[in-house]
């Protein structure tokens, strides 16, 4: 029951117990309840609002940057990645594999103050050996929406 709470809430947090209810066959308050409980446990993190910013004609950037650490011993990745966490730009950080250690995920800044930030605050940080900046440039589908219009025919075409 709470995966299929969790994959409905996913996709839109603003359905209320009493929606979700009827969308899976339970009582509004049983779902309301789960709610609770998983966010008790942080399951569930926090709510947010998916916003299309080109369509906002919001003229700043977001951008993906990769950062090659050296970990330190002990605390492997975690202590380099709560530092870089801790900095108020930083939108998400993640562990990956690959040919860079940490992704850090930034969003709405000037394309100068995101080169500042690598330049100033990644780079000197002692254990970061490399960082590769990526400038997002057009968002197709974030979170499982489209961000695109979808006014088009797109059937494909089938001839004999």
């Amino acid at each position: 029951m709470n995966e299929n709470i969790l994959k409905i809430i996913e996709k839109d947090s603003r359905l209320t117990p009493e929606e979700i209810a009827i969308m899976l066959g339970l009582e509004a308050d049983e779902v309301a309840e789960a709610i609770k409980e998983m966010e008790n446990r942080k399951v569930i993190c926090g709510y947010h609002t998916l916003v299309n910013w080109e369509k906002a004609e919001d003229d700043e950037v977001s951008a993906v940057i990769e950062l090659k650490v050296n970990p330190q011993r002990g605390s492997g990745f975690d202590k380099i990645a709560e530092r870089v966490y801790q900095y108020p730009e930083v939108e998400a950080v993640y562990l990956m594999s690959g040919a860079y250690d940490l992704l850090v995920e930034m969003r709405k800044a000037p394309m100068k103050d995101i080169a500042s930030f690598v330049a100033r605050r990644l780079s000197t940080i002692e254990e970061v050996q490399s960082t590769a900046t990526h400038f997002i440039l057009k968002r197709y589908k974030d979170h499982g929406t489209l961000f695109v219009d979808d006014d088009e025919d797109k059937r494909m075409v089938v001839s004999p």
